[in-house]
């Protein structure tokens, strides 16, 4: 390497950012489901499993990053 050349970072940069947005609005999202009032039961199937699809998208998006 010649002093001409940048210098590379040693690991890949993390998207901390964009983690941390994902993760308030997560915050947001379960405490708007989890509110007053009774639930049915499919009800909190679709929600749980609306929050398990969300948890693989940030997994997925972390990892490709």
């Amino acid at each position: 390497m010649t002093t001409s050349e940048p210098v590379r970072p040693a690991a890949p940069r993390a998207r901390a950012v964009q983690a941390s947005v994902l993760a308030a609005f997560q915050l947001v999202e379960d405490a708007r489901y989890s509110g007053s009032g009774r639930r049915t039961r499919r009800r909190r199937a679709r929600v749980l499993a609306e929050r398990a699809v969300a948890d693989r998208r940030l997994l997925r998006d972390l990892r490709a990053g």
